[in-house]
């Protein structure tokens, strides 16, 4: 039998946490740890950096609570191990917490509240939950040097920044390309793919989605003998069909005519589809009724097989414009267009499987990457929009809804815009979630925009019973005034569904990692990190660090790694570090500025050449080449004063600066070298491997395609090196039925009443 002892009931571990640290405070036992190992070994550690702009939560307990072990452990055996803490205080999180405490938009700025007020708002946000990030790091006993932080939008770190971006650029790793990127409208800005790979970002949603017609031109003989020809595509994306401008097939896929009947309205038709996916779209119990014993109504449906094709049979194969609102266009590079007749064709794809849909894709190139790729292979057209401002624009603008017909080009809408048929549609939001009207003093209402009928089940409406009211508009007007819709189009649509099914399926998709909100893939003019190139360096220098749990390094991380993409590096917002490179209006010639130094002495030049009346930092009596931090506090190199320097080409021409900010992930993935400010300061300790690469970090698992990522592209891609050797990815806090603790969801423990309860060692040695 067990022996019982007592319980002392008289421990209180609170009063016990609290005579700790004040201990520890009046002998200055952490800075003592640091000053008396001095001339010891150094174990390097690098702190990443929070954002003080929200309320520390329990999950940064279990974190720290890692990293304080092992930099405690390297003291007593001798190390000197200095933590030096950090401040992320630039991006979306910011941007929306200020747009949201002052109740504008993104598109308020500039307009209703200036850049610079902005701005402002901004810089003071984001530092106001300082003291209660301080206080917990006091509580919970964790040791790190707070008295001298690194702050992401001090100068002298943007700095740094700024010559770590014209490496990449000598290196020739710095591009700018238009493509279709991931792009959320509700935070006004492209998404790099470590963002859109945090945890939580892919979710599965329950969409509208349809199989829809797309009636054949010229129909292979055994296609046109019974009813109307068509293919079918999938699309769990309706709200792109309007801009669809071609079908792809696989090429070493088998396909099959199939006569039968629509469901909806009985019409005779044949259809093309995929052979293994034929009992997906037919039921089998169907198989040997006669087609002509069919009546509307009936349950089964009959079918019979036709013809049968490899891919390549079906390419070229022309079809007529599913919903044709939009004429597309062919651009010159000079920016002058045409109307196109180059697209509604079939092309091929190695891409296109028999997993779902019908084996044939419907191709929207302004909304998808792969779309992009393969319509631009086979010279098929995008369908773009021209504004106002003659620019090339998709059919969403940067908001998430169709563009208003008075926002576009007069010639453009005469020539290509069938403004009767798209006047109902116009400014409509392609998923709810973009409607101001689900967003209330700044909180999504997700529940009342799945509720709410959206666009897709509007169109898929429209298209299953070709809405004859609508087309009534167009017998008396439209045809009149748009050669381009006929009466042919319309006497058949009106006639015949463009849907064979509609129905509710669910799939991963794509959030903002900062509004929750689903993104769209858009084309954006941006400039990227050509990562992919220094891809198989990467992979190798992984496997040199030492990684805890392994399984993260060789899975999470290293099939990361083996899948990179280039990294996309432009953010259009107006609170971070800002891209520094200056282009000619024609784009012939750009500079990309590496100092604060070269930029004053670049500045000189544009006043020699009567392009700036003055140099602002000389105004300032800025000096180059003092990196105090009160010299560098008499400038700011955020927008929009950064934007006002406008330097001379080597022609003599005057160069702006591209508006883009770079992604926050940059900012601390840089921090090894810009909380040194290195090269301007620090140059041998970083050089002599005194300060770098770290012993030893630790965080989150979300961490992995986040800091992690980024501390390794950077480190690899400008010094060819590791930025650390050894590393914890610790797992996420759960709550007690095992979802992760999330302020958002109201199941998180709150850190200070705990620790108040209970001290911070038994919340250290419980997590």
């Amino acid at each position: 039998m067990g022996k019982k002892f007592a319980e002392y009931s008289k421990l209180d571990l609170s009063e016990v946490n609290g005579k700790v640290l004040k201990k520890w405070d009046e002998n200055q036992v952490f800075a003592k740890s640091m000053t008396e190992r001095e001339g010891c070994p150094s174990f390097v550690f690098f702190e990443g950096p929070p954002s003080a702009n929200g309320m520390p939560g329990i999950h940064h307990v279990m974190a720290r609570s890692i990293k304080d072990i092992f930099c405690r452990y390297k003291t007593m055996k001798g190390f000197q191990v200095k933590r030096k803490a950090g401040w992320d205080t630039h991006g979306l999180p910011v941007e929306l917490g200020v747009e949201k405490a002052l109740g504008i938009t993104k598109e308020d700025i500039g307009k209703t509240i200036s850049v610079a007020e902005y701005n402002a708002a901004c810089r003071k946000d984001v530092m106001k939950f300082t003291k209660e990030w301080e206080d917990l790091t006091h509580k919970m006993g964790y040791w790190v040097d707070m008295t001298d932080p690194y702050i992401t939008y001090d100068n002298r770190y943007i700095e740094t920044l700024w010559w770590l971006l014209k490496q990449l650029y000598k290196k020739g790793l710095l591009y700018k390309g238009y493509t279709i990127q991931p792009y959320s409208p509700a935070a006004g800005t492209g998404l790099s793919s470590h963002e859109l790979n945090q945890p939580g970002c892919y979710r599965d949603v329950k969409d509208t989605t349809m199989v829809a017609q797309f009636k054949m031109k010229h129909p292979k003989p055994e296609m046109a003998e019974w009813g109307t020809p068509y293919f079918l595509a999938w699309t769990t994306t309706p709200w792109t069909l309007p801009s669809n401008t071609a079908l792809c097939v696989g090429p070493k896929i088998d396909y099959v005519a199939v006569q039968t009947y629509n469901g909806y309205s009985g019409e005779k038709m044949t259809v093309v589809l995929a052979k293994a996916l034929l009992y997906t779209h037919f039921n089998k119990k169907a198989e040997g009724i006669a087609l002509e014993d069919y009546k509307p109504g009936d349950k089964l449906i009959p079918f019979k097989i036709v013809g049968e094709y490899k891919g390549p049979d079906l390419v070229g194969m022309e079809y007529e414009q599913l919903i044709p609102w939009v004429k597309p266009i062919d651009v010159a590079e000079d920016g002058s267009w045409t109307p196109s007749d180059k697209g509604f064709r079939v092309i091929s794809g190695d891409y296109v499987t028999t997993e779902d849909g019908t084996g044939i894709v419907h191709i929207a190139p302004t909304f998808g990457a792969d779309d992009a790729f393969v319509a631009r292979a086979a010279g098929i057209p995008s369908l773009f929009m021209i504004n106002k401002k003659g620019e090339t624009r998709p059919m969403v603008d940067l908001t998430g809804k169709f563009f208003l017909i008075d926002e576009l080009d007069e010639e453009f809408v005469k020539a290509c815009v069938n403004a009767d048929l798209y006047k109902d549609y116009q400014g409509k939001w392609v998923k709810n979630a973009y409607d101001p009207q689900f967003t209330v003093d700044g909180k999504y209402d997700e529940q009342a925009a799945q509720a709410a009928e959206s666009l897709d089940i509007e169109l898929c409406m429209m298209m299953k019973a070709a809405q004859k009211s609508m087309y009534t508009i167009i017998r008396t007007a439209g045809v009149r005034t748009n050669p381009y819709c006929t009466i042919r189009w319309i006497a058949g649509l009106s006639a015949a569904p463009l849907a064979r099914n509609v129905e509710k399926h669910v799939h991963n998709y794509p959030h903002c990692w900062r509004t929750d909100k689903p993104v769209l893939y858009y084309p954006l003019d941006s400039w990227f990190i050509r990562s992919t190139a220094c891809k198989e360096r990467m992979i190798e220098l992984n496997k040199t660090i030492n990684w805890k749990p392994e399984s993260t390094g060789t899975g999470r991380f290293g099939k990361w790694l083996e899948n990179l993409n280039d990294w996309n590096l432009s953010r259009s917002r107006y609170w971070g570090t800002p891209l520094p490179i200056w282009r000619t209006e024609d784009n012939s010639e750009e500079k990309c500025i590496e100092s604060v130094e070269e930029l004053y002495n670049e500045i000189e030049k544009s006043v020699a050449a009567g392009l700036m009346q003055s140099n602002p930092y000389k105004e300032k009596d800025f000096q180059p080449g003092v990196y105090t931090k009160e010299n560098y506090d008499k400038i700011d190199l955020h927008r929009p004063y950064v934007d006002d320097v406008i330097l001379v080409s080597k022609d003599g021409k005057p160069m702006k600066r591209e508006t883009d900010l770079i992604d926050v992930w940059f900012d601390s993935g840089a921090m090894p070298y810009a909380q040194i400010h290195y090269p301007f300061e620090n140059k041998e300790l970083l050089d002599s491997h005194q300060v770098y690469p770290a012993d030893f970090i630790a965080e989150g698992v979300d961490q992995t395609r986040g800091w992690f990522f980024t501390l390794h592209a950077i480190a690899t891609m400008v010094f060819d090196s590791i930025s650390y050797k050894a590393v914890i990815s610790n797992g996420l806090v759960l709550d007690k039925n095992g979802n992760k603790m999330s302020k958002r969801l109201g199941n998180a423990v709150d850190p200070f009443s705990t620790i108040e309860k209970y001290g911070s060692d038994p919340l250290r040695w419980y997590m």
